[in-house]
């Protein structure tokens, strides 16, 4: 029987209690509900969603294909649900998420409107406390935390940030009710995924539009467009093997070719791939068609053909890009070659050329018209280097050569991605310990679902896992899976607790690390939210596993069959 709504006071009894209502957080309920736990899930926000509910920005969309960005399983919903474009744009997201949440009656166990605080483990009964914001607390065996890699915004400590008297926006945070920008003058902070995906959108529509970028990106086209009827019928017809080759492929993409109604070679498709260094040990090794020659092995009008042929996608195809740094510096001087022949002004140009780290040592980018954007009358470009930010001011923004009046502030300042989430709440473990203390200098992970000292604590898609690296649905089940079985195997050998030891934790950390030696993604130039570098005074520590899904499943099925090795089971 499932415990009472929380009242302010009154302790209220669980078998798990959930944290988020995102993608993870759903089916999390989903499949405890499916082995009798009585569960509850804490949500912040106003509905389901997670990710899609709070990023509501003009522009927003998903960088993975539709067709594969969504869950595996249950057959009728594959087949009901329908994808209108490519890439979804993220109303079309937030409304998959209400339909699996009304389809399969998940609602009733979520609170929405409320916040988790503290969640503290009771070593004398082996039980976790949850308080919320309402003054809530809750009793749980299990505390699982969904609370999303990309969920904690990022607001930068630029003087002057309070003082703005106009409308002040994050695009992690955007209003529910639609934003008019018709007229307005709007200025952007930031150039990552969301500034780039936003820029385009807020430019046709505001008077005139102020692009204020810190670090030029890499950014490749998404080619987005709407979906035929044949792609959808192709994907239908042969879902279960897309989600074989997803769950064991690099990236979680399954490289289904629907022209052709058969599963390709490729383990990514190059319209979604995520680059990644050669195999050795635990790095991974994507395999996407025509890459049996790198990019040095070409002449410099091969190269140019072959871009012009296919654009900066093209880069994905030679493995040297990401491992040479000689390749990716070729791969980056063709890029910037790209950016001179769109963009007009030679000199908005060459502000616009990513320059001084590597291509591929952080989150891919996709975009449509972005670098056209820039020939637009209305849109000036703020290089902050040549001309830096001194001060947000009650009228807009100040930089070194004079203010600049706007209506309309938007950050577009990313997140404290992986870890900010969970260090947001008092988490403590046996004795007191305090997560964030254990995490001062960088999170630590056993498998990224688990962490020493803090018994039957789960952390969905948490640090040390694919999550980030790949197409997160793909880790979301494959994590939920492990815990529902996990969970299933405690009951049925009338165990309670399970917890990472030391040891174990150790050695996977030392594996994240190792795996993502070689790589772009740890290059001495390369300063990414995949580190931590864009929050002051957060350590910097590579904390997403490199080494694919596929190969991350099989070494967490492999700890599971050898009795939780790794795990102390009491």
């Amino acid at each position: 029987m499932v415990g009472r709504t929380a009242e302010a006071g009154r302790l209220t009894d669980y078998d798990a209690v959930i944290v988020g209502a995102g993608f993870a957080g759903l089916y999390q309920l989903l499949r405890l509900r499916e082995v009798g736990l009585r569960v509850k899930v804490i949500e912040a926000g106003t509905d389901v969603g997670g990710t899609w509910y709070w990023n509501r920005y003009p522009g927003a969309r998903c960088d993975v294909p539709s067709m594969e960005y969504s869950y595996s399983f249950d057959e009728d919903l594959e087949q009901e649900w329908e994808w209108s474009e490519v890439m979804s744009p993220q109303p079309e997201i937030l409304a998959y998420a209400r339909h699996v949440a009304e389809r399969f009656d998940l609602r009733r166990d979520i609170q929405f409107e409320t916040r988790v605080t503290a969640a503290r483990f009771d070593d004398a009964t082996d039980r976790w406390t949850i308080t919320t914001d309402r003054a809530e607390t809750l009793s749980a065996r299990f505390c699982i935390m969904a609370t999303g890699c990309l969920s904690m915004s990022n607001l930068p400590n630029i003087e002057g940030r309070d003082r703005f008297a106009g409308l002040a926006l994050h695009t992690g945070n955007w209003p529910k009710e639609p934003v008019d920008l018709r007229g307005k003058r709007v200025g952007v902070i930031g150039t990552g995924s969301s500034g780039v995906q936003a820029i385009p959108v807020i430019a046709a529509e505001a008077s005139h539009l102020h692009v204020f970028q810190r670090t030029p990106v890499y950014t490749f086209p998404a080619n987005n467009r709407p979906l035929n009827d044949e792609i959808v019928a192709a994907y239908k017809a042969n879902y279960a093997e897309v989600r074989e080759r997803q769950r064991h492929s690099v990236a979680g993409f399954s490289g289904f070719n629907p022209k052709k109604a058969a599963i390709t070679p490729t383990a990514v498709p190059d319209a979604a791939a995520k680059p990644g260094p050669p195999e050795s040990g635990d790095t991974p090794v994507a395999k996407p068609k025509r890459r049996s020659r790198g990019l040095l092995d070409l002449d410099l009008d091969e190269r140019r053909d072959a871009v012009a042929a296919h654009g900066p996608a093209v880069f994905q195809r030679y493995r040297d890009v990401y491992t040479d740094p000689a390749a990716n510096e070729a791969a980056c001087e063709l890029y910037r070659e790209l950016v001179d022949d769109i963009v007009e002004d030679p000199t908005v140009a060459e502000d616009l050329k990513p320059k001084g780290y590597p291509l591929g040592c952080k989150r891919q980018v996709y975009d449509t018209d972005y670098y056209e954007t820039f020939n637009r009358p209305n849109v000036t470009l703020v290089d902050l280097h040549r001309d830096p930010l001194l001060q947000i001011t009650e009228t807009g923004v100040q930089t070194e050569s004079g203010d600049v009046d706007l209506d309309v502030l938007v950050f577009a300042t990313g997140f404290d991605a992986m870890t900010g989430a969970l260090e947001r709440i008092d988490i403590r473990g046996r004795g007191g310990r305090a997560l964030r203390d254990d995490w001062s200098e960088g999170p630590h992970t056993y498998l990224g679902l688990a962490v020493e000292g803090y018994p039957n604590l789960f952390t969905i898609t948490g640090p040390g896992s694919p999550s980030v690296l790949s197409n997160v649905i793909v880790s979301i089940e494959q994590h939920v899976d492990w815990i529902t079985d996990c969970i299933a195997h405690l009951d049925a050998n009338e165990l309670t607790t399970i917890e990472a030891t030391a040891e174990a934790q150790a050695d996977w950390d030392e594996r994240v690390a190792e795996a993502a030696k070689g790589t772009m993604y740890t290059a001495p130039s390369c300063a990414s939210w995949y580190l931590g570098a864009n929050i002051e005074g957060k350590s910097r520590v590579f904390m997403p596993y490199v080494g694919g899904v596929g190969r991350y499943r099989k070494i967490c099925d492999d700890v599971a069959a050898d009795g939780y090795r790794g795990f102390t089971l009491a």
